[in-house]
């Protein structure tokens, strides 16, 4: 048998440093409702985002700081509105299945995707608090304790680890018989022009293209042609969890002067023959060492 008055339930995210004077309005107003109120905190599925970049735990103890008698519980994100819904009334009925529930919601919230089982009300904006906008104030600050370190440090260990994905351009002339390499400042070595993905990028194709006008200039060439990916040997991942694994593509110059630009500091045509000479003299990157390597084994051999 159910209670005669439901408990009251908030569904939120609180993804801020701290609960602001909208958080503990909304909590106030619905205490005053209710002798029973349960928090549920949306869960991402992918962590330590600008979106979400507090996780569940966190947010649990900012809450129980101020509010140690109210229950807190996780809710994972779903694809389907449906199904997060059923998850959603599945978690209230099991921990709680003799209580009835009212939900509340403010700005931007669940009710317009909710088809559960439970009624649902919506509270009028307190005052315009912008979470985002609150994260953004407080991106670049430092701040001298060892809490604030420490938070640093928990952050960074629980990210999932990460590929980097990066792509790099071999750029034919006279044939495919001259290969386009490029140095970088402070280098005596050579190596192919690339760089990093974008997040903007709708293909590793386009980000091949980017790459290449880039630190290339305005040169025209054929279309991008995939020929391999490879785990790539970065002095800078070599003792980290991430990893930086690159996509080769190969095209043609059609026309213009290659002129370096970006992070390259000079340009220069080689003979595809003597890659195993420059290889063998010290003269390549030796990240770069493997691609060509792969390069001129297709291309030598078709000569």
């Amino acid at each position: 048998m159910q209670n005669a008055k439901p408990t009251g339930v908030i569904i939120a995210r609180f993804q801020t440093p701290s609960l602001h004077e909208g958080h503990l309005e909304l909590i106030r107003q619905v205490k005053q409702q209710h002798n029973r109120l349960i928090i549920i905190l949306g869960v991402s599925p992918v962590r330590g985002s600008r979106k979400n970049p507090l996780d569940y735990y966190t947010r649990e103890r900012m809450i129980k700081q101020q509010f140690p008698e109210i229950v807190v519980l996780p809710l994972s994100d779903q694809k389907s509105d449906q199904v997060w819904s059923q998850k959603l009334d599945e978690l209230l009925h099991n921990n709680f299945p003799h209580e009835g529930f009212l939900l509340y919601g403010s700005r931007d919230s669940f009710i317009g995707i909710y088809n559960g089982r439970y009624k649902t009300t919506a509270l009028p904006p307190i005052k315009d608090y912008n979470a985002t906008a609150m994260r953004e104030a407080i991106s670049d600050k430092v701040f001298d304790t060892e809490e604030f370190r420490a938070g640093i440090i928990y952050n960074t260990y629980n990210l999932f680890p990460s590929v980097y994905a990066t792509v790099d351009i071999a750029v034919f002339r006279n044939n495919k018989t001259e290969l386009l390499l490029g140095r970088k400042p402070n280098e005596n070595n050579w190596r192919l022009p690339g760089g990093f993905s974008d997040p903007t990028d709708e293909s590793f194709e386009m980000a091949a293209a980017r790459e290449l006008q880039e630190e290339c200039g305005p040169i025209k060439t054929t279309p991008m042609e995939y020929v391999t990916s490879l785990r790539v040997n970065d002095w800078r991942y070599r003792t980290e969890i991430n990893k930086i694994i690159t996509n080769l593509f190969t095209t043609n110059l059609v026309y213009g002067e290659p002129q370096a630009g970006d992070d390259l500091a000079e340009l220069r045509w080689v003979a595809v023959t003597d890659i195993p000479n420059l290889i063998g003299r010290g003269e390549i990157n030796d990240t770069h060492i493997p691609l060509l390597t792969k390069l001129t084994e297709k291309y030598i051999q078709q000569d």
